[in-house]
């Protein structure tokens, strides 16, 4: 899996901006949206989009080097949506989607991205790319997430408002939340309000 320390930046329509780590390139695509419910969070409308959120992602690619047709934009929905269904079932326990297995199987059968390292030792892209090469990446990091150790620790966050999809590869294997800046925090705050009014009703 493409890995990073770098995390997205969120600006939820109610609450404070905070920064979320899915753990994995695959699961960073979720965040732009997605079928059904999360059609309401859809950020991919034109081809631009696209190409302006790989600036946020963890690939940091240049979106005046992407090129992204709306063949390929529709294209990046159709990833997504698989994803998020795949997402979904594996957190729930159920078996993954045939249909949305090969979707990913099919973005993953392009050519990717072409990785890159300055003299510094940076990672990086070979850019001018086109989307579909990028996508390509998103599936086969998806493939590796899915198919490895990791498979069983993708989750979804211990909010009961809040549908952000993460993996857990802390060595304990204990994360439950998007972001602990968000609602590990919100959490909190709801337990110690919690002991307080328990506290203020005991005799």
């Amino acid at each position: 899996m493409t890995r990073s320390t770098a995390a997205l930046p969120m600006n939820p329509a109610h609450g404070a901006p905070f920064a979320f780590d899915p753990g994995a390139l695959s699961l960073e695509l979720l965040v732009t949206g997605g079928p059904g419910a999360y059609a309401r969070y859809e950020i991919l409308h034109e081809p631009r989009d696209l190409a302006d959120w790989l600036a946020l992602s963890r690939l940091r690619l240049d979106p005046e080097l992407v090129g992204v047709s709306e063949s390929e934009l529709g294209a990046a929905r159709r990833l997504r949506d698989s994803l998020r269904r795949m997402a979904d079932a594996r957190t729930r326990g159920l078996p993954l989607p045939p249909e949305d297995v090969a979707e990913v199987n099919r973005a993953a059968a392009h050519p990717p991205l072409a990785p890159a390292m300055s003299p510094g030792g940076e990672r990086s892209w070979v850019q001018p790319a086109d989307a579909t090469a990028v996508l390509s990446a998103f599936a086969r990091d998806a493939v590796d997430l899915f198919t490895g150790d990791l498979a069983n620790r993708i989750r979804e966050c211990g909010s009961h408002d809040c549908q952000l999809v993460f993996v857990d590869a802390s060595r304990p294997g204990r994360r439950r939340w998007c972001s602990m800046e968000r609602c590990g925090n919100r959490q909190k705050v709801r337990a110690l309000r919690a002991r307080r009014e328990t506290a203020e009703e005991a005799p």
